[in-house]
């Protein structure tokens, strides 16, 4: 990719975060889900659970863990992205916001991490669409993004984790029967839940849920979001 041809130069948070992205219908964009998780997720580190190290699984060009890093909830941010041109703009977006420093951007499949118990904090706004599922469409990294084993995910936000560690992930809300069920099947539990909803009079859109590496029980089900 060109970073100068193939990419908008756009913010977040009304101008305070600087954010690199492929230019429409060049690759995938950051998306609300995206920010919601992290909203979600530092919404946790305000009540007194601030991240020594927050790692964002599938991370594209790092809209999570900026957020992360803008609400102060996390001292430093690994992300993990398989896409070389995503993985570009995420290097470039935290020099951009002069967090070079506090982040560091893994080039790796997510089913290939070697590391563990690393993370206080997992963040993960997975792909929604199993493989084989969905047409491939017109942009291959666009596809690629949207579409991906779920287990694969939940498998390595639960070897990163540290001991006492969070994971929080969001995930279609009619769906959420499937991500509660591959949490437990990697020994997750999940105990802070959110469910967010387009107009009060629909249906949920997408749930943010925390897990833990706990018993089962003591969920919390939080009020909703609306979007």
């Amino acid at each position: 990719m060109s970073l100068a041809t193939e990419a908008t130069s756009d913010t977040l948070f009304e101008g305070a975060v600087k954010l690199a992205q492929p230019a429409r219908g060049s690759g995938y964009r950051v998306n609300v889900d995206a920010l919601l998780l992290g909203r979600f997720a530092a919404e946790g580190a305000s009540a007194g659970r601030r991240a020594t190290s927050a790692w964002d699984l599938g991370a594209g060009v790092g809209a999570v863990a900026l957020s992360l890093l803008h609400a102060s909830a996390a001292d430093s941010v690994v992300l993990v992205e398989r896409d070389p041109e995503a993985a570009s703009l995420a290097v470039a977006n935290l020099a951009a916001n002069g967090w070079a420093a506090r982040g560091r951007v893994l080039h790796a499949d997510v089913a290939t991490l070697e590391e563990s118990g690393v993370a206080d904090l997992v963040v993960c706004n997975p792909p929604y669409t199993p493989p084989g599922r969905g047409r491939a469409g017109s942009v291959p990294a666009r596809h690629a993004a949207r579409a991906g084993e779920l287990g694969l995910f939940v498998a390595a936000a639960r070897r990163v984790l540290a001991r006492r560690g969070r994971v929080c992930f969001v995930y279609p809300a009619p769906e959420l029967v499937t991500l509660l069920s591959t949490f437990r099947d990697h020994g997750l539990e999940a105990k802070r839940l959110r469910f967010v909803h387009a107009r009060p009079h629909l249906a949920s859109r997408v749930a943010l849920v925390e897990a833990k590496a706990a018993k089962a029980g003591g969920l919390v089900v939080l009020p909703p979001w609306f979007d």
